[in-house]
């Protein structure tokens, strides 16, 4: 009988403290949140994106890559059993048609499974290397390509894989071999991820990778998720999902990064653009991370853009661009503009294009 009253005992417990984490994790990905309709006048569908746009990036010159078909683990994925995908969308056409890139010989093409993106333009020979993070068999590895725009074709240069570099989410290039990446987990279990998710347990962190050098550069994270750096290569922004958190860091000459302030913007940030022009924000975001992580066709992830203006200013403004239910767009990843466009890109969904002229003011 003792033993029973122990175990049952220790049962209650364990289910008790289960309780209070989901009750608080519901809390933090705003379970309870619907979505209202802020839809802008003037958008459309991209044709030809149907598994996904998870991290889109924009070239001065208006070509846009495009991440697709990314399968990982705690997402829902309408992908098939095919490898992932790298469009690009040229902005200066009308006829916005994504074109699939072609891939060298020597690269491992069936195991392509990209996430975040980043591009470097070398300022001595204009030559674009584009930076690829990849999950082959649910591994971590960024991938370096040279962009040939006369064929759209990707060179494969190198594969980086590195223990510090265990759960890469995004990625922001510093030079043609160098950049910041973000760890979306502590641990690579599966079983061990999902905890660390449902305790919130602030492990994550960024890394600094080069040749030469391979180090934590900021840490304390409950889930870093996107990174980018502002125009003038000053400071760096990571967004933490499960805080609902831009994190702005000074960029020190050792490439460690100083924190300065969070910005709490009341909705799951995901990937973060910035406008070269403005230094202005944008972001691809799940309003509500319990629909997204728990996928329900009957009851669907929502899509929202924010816009943040003045990030290092005492009161940045914090403005929402777009908002659907699900029913146009599901799982918001990534927004970014050019010229007065505006492409959203989502984890497993499609892709949208707006115009933002008659919309609001840039």
């Amino acid at each position: 009988m003792g033993k029973i009253i122990v175990v049952t005992t220790v049962i209650g417990i364990v289910l008790a403290i289960l309780g209070e984490r989901i009750i608080h994790l519901r809390k933090r990905v705003w379970a309870s949140r619907e979505i209202e309709q802020n839809h802008l006048p003037n958008c459309h569908l991209i044709k030809g994106i149907e598994y996904g746009s998870e991290d889109i990036t924009i070239l001065p010159s208006g070509l846009a890559f495009i991440s697709s078909g990314l399968k990982y683990p705690q997402t829902p994925s309408y992908a098939p059993d095919s490898p992932g995908k790298i469009f690009i969308l040229d902005l200066e056409d009308q006829k916005h048609r994504p074109t699939e890139l072609r891939i060298s010989r020597g690269f491992d093409v069936d195991s392509f499974n990209p996430h975040g993106i980043s591009t470097y333009i070398d300022k001595e020979d204009d030559t674009v290397y584009l930076f690829v993070v990849n999950h082959p068999q649910f591994r971590s590895t960024v991938e370096i390509f040279r962009f040939v725009e006369e064929d759209y074709s990707l060179t494969h240069l190198k594969t980086v894989q590195h223990e510090l570099l265990h759960n890469v989410n995004d990625i922001v290039a510093l030079g043609p071999e160098s950049f910041y990446a973000t760890n979306d987990h502590y641990f690579t279990q599966h079983l061990l991820r999902s905890l660390e998710t449902l305790f919130c347990l602030a492990w994550c962190n960024v890394v600094y990778y080069s040749p030469t050098e391979v180090k934590e550069v900021a840490s304390g994270f409950y889930m870093a998720n996107g990174i980018n750096i502002s125009p003038d290569k000053k400071y760096v922004y990571v967004s933490d999902i499960l805080d609902s958190a831009v994190h702005v860091m000074e960029m020190n000459q050792n490439y460690t990064l100083t924190p300065i302030k969070a910005i709490h913007v009341g909705t799951l940030i995901d990937n973060i653009e910035v406008d070269p022009e403005t230094g202005d924000l944008w972001g691809g975001c799940h309003p509500n991370g319990w629909k997204f992580f728990n996928y329900n066709p009957e009851d669907l992830p929502g899509s929202e853009v924010i816009h943040i203006k003045n990030i290092h200013s005492e009161e940045p403004i914090v403005t929402q661009v777009y908002a659907d239910n699900g029913s146009v767009i599901q799982g918001s990843s990534v927004a970014t503009v050019y010229k007065g466009k505006l492409l959203i890109g989502t984890v497993f969904h499609k892709a949208l294009y707006c115009h933002l002229e008659q919309s609001i003011k840039m």
